[in-house]
C-alpha cells in the first residue's frame, strides 16, 4: 500500500502549508485531499510536488506492505 504520510513531515520541515501549495504552486485542493486519504495520486502531480519541496519522491511516498498476503 502507497501512503503519503512522509509528504506532511517534509512540507513542515521546508515550512510549506497546504495554502501556499494551493495559492501559489497551483496544487489543487482535490489532489491534496487524495494526498491525505492515501489515495491514486498520478506522477506528474509527485513530481511538482518534488520540485516544489526540493525532495526526493522517499521524502513524499512510503510503500507498507500490506498484511494480508
Amino acid at each position: 500500500m502507497i501512503v503519503y504520510d512522509r509528504i506532511w513531515k517534509t512540507m513542515k520541515q521546508k515550512n510549506i502549508s497546504q495554502y501556499k501549495l494551493i495559492k501559489e504552486y497551483k496544487i489543487s485542493s482535490g489532489q491534496l485531499d487524495r494526498l491525505r486519504k492515501n489515495e491514486n495520486i498520478n506522477t506528474y502531480t509527485l513530481n511538482q510536488l518534488c520540485k516544489i519541496l526540493d525532495c526526493d519522491l522517499t521524502d513524499i511516498v512510503e510503500y507498507k506492505k500490506d498484511d494480508v498476503e
